[in-house]
């Protein structure tokens, strides 16, 4: 995002909105602090996914509306939630968001203690409206505090937050979540024995929310405490219908779809990598086992988006480094889906490296030269996080088509050659 550097001794009197940058370290500490929250909180799809599977003994496709219930959050209040954000502020706004969060995780109680899969559904829906409007928040505030010529590493380095978080939420809630699978399988039960198993296996899920959203309760706590720390912050007033105008920017639009394209191949191939790592030809473990491998993927991305700023930083384009980390993407899942064993478990794990520095870099890309119209921008891009709705069903409903989890990631592969491109088409800087 273009910002304009301006002294610090000035900036306390000037407004705060897309075309100033603000110096406040404190601010930065709460933002990248929000990255690690709503960036671990979605990675624990990828373990409650395989779970609900086994639970409600479902298809990959039935399996992948966990995503696509979260994600379709994006679609429907993206631009409320910008709009929001102009009408009560940043910091306001994040609060609004950290507790509708906590009230998804509260949700969870009732959908375990019916057993009710469509349940579970619901409570994924109102926790991802949450995380929409704290990411709604968090894109264009990080690119604002600091000066502008560093936007682009900065974002980069707080998406290594986000994916701090992706790291160690999945870590921590395999053991927890999915400990039980390798004693009883729900296919062997039926009738009350099966409701019963369903309900108590479900706690293990509700326990890990609820601490969730006791650690939610407090951030929001501390972040309305700083509820009037950007003064005179202003915002523009959209054009057209609710900032779609922005789309005919022919470089915001392409970042646009990409954006669409890169979270539907990072939530598909993480959706499905603990079923993969079980298959037979991969390492022919239970889920329970390898389920802790799925933090060496996000942990690749963590690692990957402090390596991307720092070479960011040191002015390489961040174009012609997207489009590299895209093509070895497409290598990988080549490689993966055509060896077996260790080779193809480690080489689809790797895409988590190459995944790094995508979302911060589309996203810093499209919205160069936005100037007051960053909440709009970010609320337009966050509608295009849809994609981690669409793009994983469809590999779910390719892998049960093809009865082959190797074959359904071609779809992400494709996903991977369309971000290459824009890559390219955007490696010099926005007119």
């Amino acid at each position: 995002m273009a910002l304009v550097p301006q002294d610090a001794s000035t900036i306390a009197d000037e407004p705060v909105g897309g075309a100033d940058h603000v110096e406040a370290p404190e601010l930065r500490l709460f933002v990248m602090g929000l990255f690690f929250i709503f960036g671990g909180i979605t990675s624990l799809n990828d373990v409650i996914i395989p779970k609900l599977k086994e639970l409600f003994t479902l298809n990959y496709t039935q399996a992948m509306l966990v995503q696509f219930c979260f994600f379709t959050a994006y679609l429907l209040i993206g631009i409320p939630g910008a709009r929001l954000v102009k009408k009560i502020g940043y910091m306001r706004g994040a609060v609004a968001g950290l507790l509708t969060m906590m009230t998804g995780c509260l949700l969870f109680i009732p959908a375990s203690q019916t057993a009710t899969y469509g349940l579970f559904l619901f409570a994924l829906f109102v926790l991802a409206s949450g995380v929409v409007i704290v990411q709604v928040v968090a894109n264009p505030l990080i690119s604002m505090l600091g000066k502008a010529e560093t936007a682009h590493s900065r974002l980069t380095f707080a998406q290594g937050f986000n994916s701090l978080g992706t790291t160690i939420f999945p870590l921590a809630g395999a053991g927890l979540i999915l400990g039980s699978l390798k004693d009883v399988k729900a296919a062997d039960l039926s009738g009350a024995a099966l409701d019963a198993y369903r309900v108590a296996e479900s706690q293990a899920i509700v326990h890990g929310y609820l601490a969730i959203a006791a650690a939610l309760a407090v951030v929001a706590t501390a972040v309305w405490m700083f509820r009037d720390h950007l003064k005179g912050e202003r915002h523009a007033a959209s054009s057209g219908l609710a900032g779609f105008d922005l789309l005919k920017r022919p470089r915001f639009s392409f970042g646009a779809l990409c954006i669409f394209l890169y979270v539907g191949a990072e939530v598909s191939i993480g959706s499905l990598i603990i079923n993969y790592l079980a298959l037979d030809r991969v390492l022919g473990q239970p889920e329970a086992v390898v389920g802790w491998m799925i933090a060496l993927y996000w942990g690749g991305a963590m690692v990957g988006r402090f390596i991307g700023s720092g070479i960011m930083y040191l002015g390489v384009s961040p174009g012609k480094l997207l489009a590299g980390v895209a093509s070895g993407a497409i290598a990988l899942l080549a490689l993966s889906a055509n060896s077996n064993g260790s080779l193809a478990a480690y080489s689809l794990l790797a895409i988590g490296l190459m995944n790094a520095i995508m979302f911060p870099t589309i996203f810093g890309l499209a919205s160069e030269k936005l100037g007051p119209r960053a909440a709009d921008g970010s609320g337009i891009i966050n509608i295009a996080i849809f994609g981690g709705a669409v793009v994983p069903l469809a590999t779910g409903a390719l892998a049960d088509l093809t009865n082959s989890l190797a074959l359904a990631l071609t779809l992400p592969g494709l996903c991977y050659a369309v971000i290459a491109s824009f890559g390219y088409y955007a490696r010099r800087p926005a007119a």
